[in-house]
């Protein structure tokens, strides 16, 4: 399809699907889909853990320029007032992106945990239930109000 899903006519999207809107997918069809497109999933990627957030606070070359700052203020120049302020940046800096990390991790999970767990689709003409893992590209959706889009 040369433009966009969302700027094509849904005639034009259930051609480019090899869908019949009326109908939906046959079960066979929705199989293979399956087995070709895999599951609609969000990634199950391995989430860090709370000291991995942490410890990545401090991966940034430019907190080690002002963690060396601070040490060549305090210890050479004798500049203890300099380097308590660096220093503290540094830690304050750390604990802003850490907690803005962890929160954007428990927003993930939330996230997956509100995904709707059955769909109603169109398989064959009749309207079938599964799980949303199961629908597949080409599935017509029958949504009513309230529904959550798998």
């Amino acid at each position: 399809m040369a433009r966009p899903w969302h700027s094509a006519s849904p005639a034009e999207v259930a051609a480019e699907l090899g869908v019949d809107p009326a109908r939906g997918l046959s079960a066979s069809e929705a199989r293979a889909r399956l087995e070709r497109y895999g599951p609609n999933e969000l990634g199950e990627d391995t989430r860090p853990g709370r000291l991995a957030i942490l410890a990545e606070q401090f991966r940034d070359v430019l907190i080690w320029i002002l963690v060396g700052a601070a040490s060549i203020s305090g210890l050479l120049l004798d500049e203890w007032i300099d380097a308590g302020v660096i220093l503290a940046i540094v830690v304050l800096n750390a604990i802003l992106g850490y907690v803005q990390e962890a929160r954007a991790e428990d927003a993930l999970a939330r996230l997956k945990e509100m995904a709707a767990p059955l769909a109603l689709v169109l398989r064959g003409g009749d309207r079938v239930t599964v799980p949303s893992a199961d629908v597949v590209p080409g599935d017509v959706l029958v949504l009513e109000v309230g529904d959550r889009i798998a």
